[in-house]
């Protein structure tokens, strides 16, 4: 299916460029352009949208707009800014990748199919440095256990797969995946991937897509 991609950017030469970009992409469309916080919103309340590519810069700091944004579609974060501060940021309020303004066409790409794929993408120059910072306080209220099986779904098995890896029953494999759940926070498995990749217990280029209803 192709993806269809609103850009949000409020530099108008920008914005065009990477419109015209995107245009020679086969598996993207841009569906929409629009340089102002306010009208994302209701641009994606009429025009259906997978991917929103959102500069932080715009006429209002983009952080707190990040949140309710991930919960209607993903978002990756472009920007010109390469501060870690800034990029943690991002991700924490629920970006799913962050890409600077200076990469390549290539390396957007790469981006986009990693995020559709229901993982995260980091620069690569500075995803040592994030992850470690992104580990949650409430990693560390995991057991042993729950970690097992934290990245064993991360790396896109089903619940009667990882009963078999870790020689337990399926029904113990579920009832430890419920109590992630609750302390975590986390509402499906996708989510669930996302987190195991900022606490380090995966790799983004271990993880394999994961249905976001299934627990």
């Amino acid at each position: 299916m192709t993806i269809r991609i609103a850009i949000a950017d409020d530099h108008a030469l920008f914005r065009q460029g990477l419109r015209s970009m995107l245009r020679l992409q086969p598996e993207v469309t841009v569906v929409s352009e629009l340089d102002r916080m306010d009208d994302i919103l209701p641009s994606l309340g009429q025009t259906p949208c997978d991917l929103l590519l959102l500069d932080l810069q715009m006429d209002r700091n983009a952080f707190a707009d990040i949140a309710l944004l991930a919960s209607r579609l993903a978002v990756i974060v472009v920007t010109a800014s390469e501060r870690v501060e800034d990029g943690l940021a991002a991700i924490r309020a629920g970006a799913r990748g962050l890409v600077f303004k200076r990469f390549a066409i290539e390396t957007l790409m790469k981006a986009i199919s990693t995020v559709m794929a229901g993982s995260v993408w980091l620069p690569p120059e500075l995803h040592s440095e994030m992850s470690t910072q992104l580990r949650s306080p409430a990693e560390a209220t995991l057991t042993q256990r729950e970690r097992e099986i934290v990245r064993h779904v991360a790396l896109g098995q089903r619940n009667a797969e990882v009963a078999v890896q870790l020689g337990i029953t399926e029904v113990t494999v579920k009832t430890h995946l419920n109590n992630v759940f609750q302390k975590l926070g986390i509402r499906d498995r996708v989510e669930l991937t996302h987190y195991a990749i900022r606490a380090g217990i995966v790799g983004i280029s271990e993880c394999r897509p994961a249905a976001a209803g299934r627990r």
